[in-house]
């Protein structure tokens, strides 16, 4: 009659544990998709911006009609192109607190069937190199895979965006050319070394106050 007892349990936690893990898995796949769609929302306000600004341009010269609509237009793109990018930034976090989930649900497979482990593809652990291994299958990514994020791209997308609009300020203002270009690359490369700090800050502390239970 234990024994039973004991099996019945069993079933009943392993369909606990499904059932989480496919609600895990469905937001985690809703987070993607607000990735994507936000992602392609601030490209499509971007692109529309260059054609108006293009049409400005081809109908009044680059002169003061321009700036004025530069000047205009461009602080609303930077608006949604900085909302984008800490909104990627957040939900990177939250896709690896979903990913951690799930190793710790596939840990507790693990334990109730120990004899599946040799065929599971994703880590049972929650420490950082499991959480990598379940993402990229690997303990540990290179450089490239960084720099393909959706955040690292719309990072540098913003930098060039911010640099282009404090050139646009700067020929407002009548400065030359060589002084337009210098300041609208140090602002691209200022801009670039403030968000990546800024996102770097929200990882480490993400890291910081995260406490694995099942590490490797």
């Amino acid at each position: 009659m234990g024994e039973l007892e004991g099996v019945d349990a069993g079933k009943v936690h392993a369909q606990f544990l499904t059932t989480e893990h496919w609600s895990l898995l469905a937001t985690r796949g809703m987070t993607w998709q607000e990735i994507f769609s936000r992602t392609g929302t601030y490209l499509t306000v971007l692109s529309a911006s260059v054609v108006a600004l293009s049409l400005v341009a081809n109908a009044a010269g680059f002169g003061p009609g321009f700036r004025t609509f530069a000047l205009l237009v461009l602080p609303v793109v930077l608006l949604v192109g900085y909302g984008t990018y800490f909104r990627l930034i957040e939900a990177d976090i939250e896709d690896a607190w979903l990913i951690i989930g799930m190793n710790r649900l596939r840990h507790a497979y693990v334990e109730l069937a120990p004899e599946l482990e040799p065929y599971l593809v994703a880590s049972h652990h929650d420490d950082v190199p499991g959480v990598m291994e379940t993402y990229s299958f690997r303990s540990r990514v290179g450089m490239t895979h960084w720099l393909s994020g959706s955040p690292v791209v719309v990072g540098i997308i913003n930098s060039m965006v911010t640099g282009v609009l404090a050139a646009v300020i700067c020929d407002a203002a009548g400065s030359g050319d060589m002084v337009r270009t210098m300041v609208g690359v140090a602002t691209a490369f200022v801009t670039a070394v403030v968000l990546a700090m800024l996102g770097l800050r929200k990882i480490h502390e993400f890291r910081r106050n995260y406490r694995p239970r099942f590490p490797s």
